[in-house]
């Protein structure tokens, strides 16, 4: 952030901007102190805002938390234009999944799911769960099975080496050599 905040109602683009102050800090103070140990104390002091700030866009931790992956679903989806390819949709996935935000995410929630079961389910849902259903709503012909198992090679090892900090996020163009490959090695057609 930038400066002190203007006094009075903020616009809806300063609304979205402080939305996302908030979700950055959670996600950057969940990465690194763990889901359980981050109150919302420590959230407030990261985003310089206050608990009824807090209040008023999300709630609990939990509800911060699963904003933070929504976020990350809706830029991922949203961003190439429904009429795009596969090819379009399967890079976003793999640019957003493989990303530092993607990443941690993922750490945090393989670490605290045993803790915390209800927040795993509803990860899961507004998470792979619906990157799978996106991908199957691509093919042409509409296979879940077929989009599950893009899903997976969109992860795959690289995904798992970045879980490891054994490899830095992809560029663009490595992500879409790696989602086209995923592509070629179930013999999709890339829609493009």
């Amino acid at each position: 952030m930038t400066g002190p905040r203007k006094r009075g109602r903020p616009t809806e683009t300063e609304r979205a901007q402080r939305r996302d102050d908030i979700l950055d800090a959670a996600v950057r103070l969940f990465a690194t102190g763990g889901f359980g140990q981050v109150t919302l104390d420590h959230i407030v002091a990261e985003a310089h805002v206050t608990k009824r700030t807090i209040y008023g866009y999300f709630g609990d931790r939990t509800e911060i938390f699963l904003a933070a992956v929504d976020r990350l679903r809706r830029r991922t989806l949203e961003q190439p234009p429904a009429d795009t390819g596969l090819l379009a949709l399967a890079t976003g996935i793999v640019s957003a999944l493989h990303s530092d935000e993607g990443i941690a995410l993922h750490r945090l929630m393989i670490t605290e799911a045993h803790s915390f079961p209800e927040l795993a389910r509803e990860f899961y849902r507004d998470g792979p769960q619906a990157y799978i259903a996106a991908l199957n709503e691509r093919l042409p012909e509409h296979d879940v099975d077929l989009a599950t198992a893009l899903f997976t090679l969109l992860l795959g090892e690289p995904h798992r080496q970045r879980l490891l900090g054994l490899r830095a996020a992809p560029g663009r163009a490595a992500a879409a050599r790696h989602a086209r490959m995923a592509l070629w090695q179930l013999g999709i057609e890339d829609g493009s």
